[in-house]
């Protein structure tokens, strides 16, 4: 069956094809390659994410994607430093350059990248992060919690704050967390937060994903990819941030020799093939997640046509074909 949707919107893209923008040496026309390879795959819009990183490199990276000025670039997804240092929840994130929240130290990143960052993930139980999620909220930028290992009672500060989505909820956090109360039960009972969700298979199991969009309500969930550079790429040895990843024949990103992912390499098309076929919710229901949604809450509009065959049997999206206004 033929179905047309509003073009892909992606709140989470560390790299694609091979190119790394957590990489200050990155050129224009390797950012262009990497637009170019994403938009095969439905995506006409996106948010550029550059991760735990010094000021010095994230100044490099960032002055390459503002620099280009794309129409699919819409700004910039600034997921750390502010994050919990301890092993799980800091995840793929380097510790040496984990910090305190605070709004010079994130004025200094905004200088850089040209007032051009639109979201923060930062974890609520940083010194400082309340302060500075109120200072992003006053300025027009929207606040996510992730990487965290906060209480409750710290998530209900950050939401109080101004805190609005939940990053990859389910993911960037310990591996073994209390029965009840947790911080991931407290985000799914929280109407204030939207949530995204990686929805690849190894970053949450389907029975998770059908629960927690069940929970949060279809309209307030996004599907993000957190793709790196092995997206649309064959399995083999990348680079995030300076450090080797590992796509494996799976589809499983993750650095040599240890535990945890490290991003992922699922494109957009494909989280909502998965969805459809993880939850039993129809398609039509599904596709906003990853077009509409996130764009709204960014106070943008979806860019460009996708028209696309839809396997319902297989739970496939092939053959996607980009048309712009």
């Amino acid at each position: 069956m033929q179905i047309e949707f509003p073009g892909l919107f992606d709140l989470q893209v560390n790299g694609f094809g091979g190119v790394d923008f957590n990489n200050p040496f990155v050129t224009t026309e390797d950012v262009l390659h990497a637009i170019r390879t994403m938009r095969t795959t439905g995506v006409t819009r996106f948010l550029p994410t550059l991760i735990t990183s010094s000021i010095e490199r994230f100044s490099g990276c960032a002055a390459t994607l503002t620099r280009i000025q794309h129409p699919a670039i819409i700004g910039i997804h600034m997921e750390g430093p502010y994050i919990s240092p301890e092993d799980g929840p800091r995840g793929a994130h380097p510790r040496e350059q984990v910090v305190e929240a605070s709004v010079d130290d994130f004025l200094r990143r905004q200088e850089a990248a040209r007032g051009q960052i639109k979201l923060v993930t930062l974890a609520p139980e940083v010194p400082g992060a309340i302060r500075l999620i109120e200072h992003l909220v006053e300025s027009g930028i929207q606040v996510a919690i992730g990487h965290t290992a906060a209480s409750p009672e710290q998530i209900r500060d950050a939401v109080k704050a101004g805190a609005t989505l939940s990053t990859h909820l389910g993911n960037g956090c310990a591996n073994s967390l209390p029965r009840h109360p947790n911080f991931i039960w407290e985000q799914l009972a929280t109407d204030g937060l939207f949530a995204s969700l990686i929805v690849d298979g190894h970053h949450l199991p389907s029975a998770t994903v059908k629960a927690m969009i069940r929970a949060k309500t279809a309209e307030r969930i996004f599907l993000v990819t957190d793709v790196v550079a092995a997206a649309g790429c064959v399995p083999g040895t990348y680079e995030l941030n300076g450090e080797q990843v590992v796509l494996s024949e799976d589809g499983r990103v993750s650095r040599p020799g240890k535990p945890w992912l490290a991003g992922s390499a699922i494109t957009l098309d494909q989280a909502v093939a998965n969805t459809v076929k993880f939850t039993g919710l129809p398609l039509a229901e599904i596709l906003p997640m990853a077009s509409s949604q996130p764009a709204k809450y960014l106070g943008v509009p979806t860019s460009g046509q996708v028209a696309a065959d839809w396997d319902a049997v297989e739970c496939r999206l092939s053959n996607l074909k980009v048309s712009d206004p």
